[in-house]
């Protein structure tokens, strides 16, 4: 679709080649003169925050030479007192996969294995679909999003919370299928940064939790951090808001939300911490591994490699009066994506949650780090990573970040709510071909697991309801959507409604397909993936 949504990554993902046609509104902002930092970043945020209805961010600012400037903004929880400071914690996400690539690049380090040996030579059970794949993939490959797997494949194993362990994604792989050659292109994955964790455990004897924790997040100093959301205490914690619609997520008023990740994904999205932490993370990656006593925790050689580009992401002719920003080239390393901004190398990554957006900014030219943290899914944190950075590289005039935000956010939901007709609730034609109960049974997925669809109350009372087996908060009664399809109510807050698909043959079904209802759904509610059969 044109228009951008925020996704599992935090990432900003622009349609029609990166620009959109819009007339930017005009916003009041707040005067800071030029050499005030505190009333310019405070101008910037505020401004966001205004605008987007947001509850709470904390931003953290590196600088070479200097102590790291660190505030905090609104409340934890909207319509609560309690404010956020410089040690609320917030689920950073996908800014998780740096300290993966940097726990590999030690092992590395350390000989316990090399970035190019191949995989099965420490996980011998490791397989994809192409078995010819299998062979050639490296530890390289976990990391840089390269694997020919479709974007976001297999996250409805962990993505909301299910009974699933790491082993069950592993051997979930071999049944996910590719949509382009091994190496031959960029898509986002989760799955393979799970795998990455049970790499690190196999080859330094310590699960993925105790290495991050031991040898990153103590050493480093952040005292706030946790490796799991398994193991955040309720003190001082950022909520999670999301505006739940109707008619689809991501419109309508602000609403607060629970967690909803599993802890298999914590080596791709699993830390938790507040903005003082991840301050004292990009201090160290500025300074090539190096912590202020002096010791080392990588070598600079090994943080050239984690900041090398492996993959193309995206390519363009750079930037445009609506998105100044747009990169030339963007590609992604091991753990970060790398592009131009400003005429400058940015190191960068992005996380998002159910109801938290998170953003980690680079530029080492200008010794200069960013940390924005939110407790929404809206985008307001990648506009803020975007006008501190331009305060900082001090780039006029000044461009209004905010009311592009707000453009974009607002045709963005405009072309969601028109692609659902009416108000989302517009039934397509079609309906049932064969009585409710030749669509009962028992359907398995090979990676996913079973649905089991069921027929509930008697006459014109009958309705279809659908069980997921691994997600049993998907718990919904089937709806007719078209012919032979139903679309979900689960809970609102619980999961992305989805639109299920049954084929028939000869009085019964024996197939069904899936898709998201919405077309501004996470792309980790990933039911396209899922090819179920009948197998009662």
């Amino acid at each position: 679709m044109s228009g951008f949504t925020i996704d599992r990554r935090g990432v900003l993902a622009l349609g029609a080649g990166g620009a959109v046609g819009l007339a930017l509104p005009a916003f009041a902002q707040d005067a800071a003169t030029g050499g005030d930092l505190d009333g310019a970043i405070d101008a910037i945020v505020r401004n966001f925050m205004r605008a987007f209805e947001t509850p709470g961010i904390a931003v953290g600012i590196v600088r070479a030479g200097q102590a790291p400037w660190l505030r905090g903004y609104g409340v934890r929880t909207m319509g609560q007192a309690a404010p956020v400071d410089v040690h609320t914690r917030f689920g950073i996400a996908s800014n998780t996969k740096a300290f993966t690539a940097a726990a590999i690049a030690m092992l590395v380090e350390e000989k316990k294995l090399g970035w190019d040996d191949r995989l099965t030579t420490h996980i011998p059970e490791f397989k994809m679909a192409d078995p010819a794949v299998t062979q050639l993939f490296t530890v390289r490959d976990l990391l840089v999003h390269r694997s020919g797997l479709p974007l976001g494949a297999g996250d409805l194993l962990y993505f909301p919370k299910s009974n699933r362990s790491a082993q069950d994604a592993l051997r979930a792989l071999q049944f996910l299928q590719p949509v382009r050659p091994f190496r031959g292109g960029y898509d986002y994955d989760n799955i393979l940064y799970v795998v990455a964790g049970v790499l690190i455990a196999r080859v330094s004897g310590m699960s993925w939790r105790d290495f991050v924790r031991t040898r990153l997040v103590e050493p480093i100093g952040m005292d706030d951090a946790v490796v799991s959301l398994d193991l955040l205490r309720t003190d001082n914690v950022a909520a999670r808001h999301a505006r739940l619609g109707p008619p689809v997520r991501g419109v309508g008023p602000m609403q607060v939300i629970r967690p909803d990740e599993s802890a298999v994904i914590d080596p791709g999205a699993g830390i938790n911490a507040s903005v003082t932490d991840v301050a004292k993370w990009l201090t160290a990656q500025l300074a090539g591994g190096e912590l202020p006593g002096g010791k080392r925790l990588w070598t600079r050689a090994s943080a050239a490699e984690m900041w090398s580009p492996q993959v193309v992401v995206s390519s363009s002719d750079g930037a445009t009066d609506l998105n100044p920003a747009r990169p030339v080239m963007s590609g992604y390393a091991l753990g970060w994506f790398v592009q131009d901004y400003r005429g400058r190398r940015l190191i960068s990554h992005s996380g998002g949650l159910s109801g938290q957006v998170t953003q980690t900014a680079m530029i080492p030219s200008a010794g200069i780090g960013v940390v924005v943290l939110s407790n929404t899914e809206d985008s307001v944190s990648g506009g803020i990573r975007n006008a501190i950075l331009d305060r900082l590289l001090d780039v006029s005039p000044a461009y209004d970040w905010v009311g592009s935000y707000v453009a974009r956010n607002k045709l963005a939901r405009e072309n969601a709510v028109a692609a659902m007709g009416e108000g989302g609730e517009k039934r397509p034609d079609g309906g049932p071909s064969v009585p409710l109960a030749g669509y009962a049974g028992r359907y398995r997925d090979p990676w996913y697991g079973d649905i089991v669809v069921s027929v509930r109350g008697r006459g014109r009372k009958a309705a279809l309801f659908i069980d997921f087996v691994p997600t049993p908060q998907f718990a919904s009664v089937l709806e007719p959507w078209g012919t032979d399809a139903f679309r979900t109510r689960i809970a609102p807050g619980l999961g992305e409604d989805a639109v299920v698909t049954f084929t028939v043959a000869d009085g019964r079904a024996t197939a069904v397909r899936m898709k998201a209802l919405s077309p501004l759904a996470d792309f980790s509610y990933d039911f396209h993936h899922l090819a179920f059969v009948r197998v009662d």
